[in-house]
């Protein structure tokens, strides 16, 4: 539904649109920040974290610490906590300006970088610790079946983690392209 208005120039009477984009791109933002916020509870970061992201990710340019904790309702301690844990995890930079005494956050652009990062992080904190628990449990001592069926469990669970943690390393090594070809080599 579109809503008009009638502008006059040069004697000329003309028919306008009114556009109602800032309205729908504010929504849209808000949306994506609070659904960024949930995805990113799901994939084991907490919402505020997630939602700083978010923020930063759709902002063309530069933020604060003072903006953030505007544009989202936070305090200065939540802000600066997520901001610090984002770059930790290699998603958004510092960036200085000069005359500026404050410092400001962007964020990295490229999804496909971001999906690397996430994944390493994600890797290192939650695959590479299961991988040497289980490469311990195989070396389970006993002979009885129970022993046995255990340790063999340990090393079936240890083969299954050790590649997909192999197949991660290369996938965040590598391009856009080897990833694609082996997703669907594996989808055959």
């Amino acid at each position: 539904m579109f809503q008009y208005y009638l502008e006059v120039r040069n004697d000329q009477e003309y028919i306008c649109p009114i556009t109602l984009n800032a309205m729908e791109l504010h929504e849209a933002k808000d949306k994506f920040i609070q659904a960024w916020g949930a995805f990113g509870s799901q994939w084991g970061i907490n919402r505020s974290m997630a939602q700083v992201h978010a923020l930063l990710l759709i902002s063309p340019d530069p933020l604060s610490t003072e903006d953030v904790m505007e544009q989202l309702n936070i305090s200065r301690g939540n802000a600066n906590m997520n901001l610090r844990a984002l770059i930790d995890w290699h998603l958004v930079d510092r960036v200085l300006r000069t005359g500026e005494r404050r410092e400001f956050f962007q964020a990295e652009k490229d999804v496909w970088k971001i999906a690397t990062h996430i994944t390493r992080e994600r890797k290192k904190r939650e695959l590479e610790p299961m991988v040497r628990l289980l490469g311990e449990l195989k070396q389970t001592s006993g002979t009885t079946n129970e022993t046995k069926a255990f340790k063999q469990m340990a090393h079936d669970l240890h083969d299954l983690t050790s590649r997909i943690d192999a197949v991660l390393e290369r996938s965040t090594r590598s391009d856009v392209q080897w990833f694609l070809k082996a997703a669907s080599t594996l989808l055959r």
